[in-house]
């Protein structure tokens, strides 16, 4: 896992934390060598994601970090406790723990997305909602009582003033849906054009340096 900073556009201030993990294959065993994992197996990778992670950010008073986690964890059976009980255990930290949760939401009923959230988001816990980079896919979440939005602008044409277009028109339909916005992967350069469109947050991309 690697963390990164998150930004918040109004102030060019970096306020959280956000980890980025990578799942591996290890040993001749692993769950890995199957096409698919089940949801055991995605249950006990999101629970050890938590406990490592807020060993990893080690939040103080006022700090927030978010950590990842799968849908079909967050809204399944036994999952949502897990996480909760992965959570309770550092309940002594001082700073918030929101989980973004991927995979699958852009197609789940609205209530069922509320339903997971109700038994998470608290005082000091809340959920970021990783939808797909669609402009249909984030109307479809219209009403829903998420903490924040993410999207990931690394496969978002957003460059060119051309291509801003269509990523305004993004931005604005899922800042729509909730008061917050976190855009992953934006480039720099186009932060205020960003904060403009309706985007609250960001962890910005690496450019690549031009040669001439």
């Amino acid at each position: 896992m690697a963390s990164q900073p998150v930004f918040d556009l109004a102030s060019s201030a970096p306020i959280s934390q956000r980890l980025r993990r990578t799942i591996r294959r290890c040993g001749e065993r692993s769950v890995f060598e199957r096409k698919t994992l089940e949801i055991d197996d995605l249950r006990q990778i999101d629970v050890l994601t938590i406990e490592h992670g807020m060993r990893l950010l080690r939040l103080g008073p006022g700090d927030s970090g978010i950590v990842p986690a799968f849908w079909r964890t967050f809204a399944a059976g036994r999952g949502p406790y897990a996480l909760l009980c992965a959570a309770s255990q550092h309940s002594a930290e001082p700073g918030s723990l929101l989980i973004e949760v991927f995979g699958g939401i852009e197609h789940a009923p609205v209530d069922v997305i509320d339903d997971a959230l109700s038994h998470f988001q608290t005082r000091t816990r809340g959920v970021v909602l990783h939808i797909a980079p669609d402009v249909d896919a984030a109307r479809r979440l219209n009403g829903v009582r998420a903490h924040c939005i993410a999207i990931d602008f690394a496969g978002v044409a957003h460059e060119g003033v051309r291509d801003w277009l269509g990523a305004a028109e993004l931005v604005t339909a899922a800042r729509q849906i909730c008061n917050q916005l976190l855009l992953v992967n934006l480039r720099p350069d186009r932060a205020l054009a960003a904060q403009a469109a309706g985007a609250t947050h960001a962890v910005f991309c690496t450019l690549e340096p031009r040669t001439l």
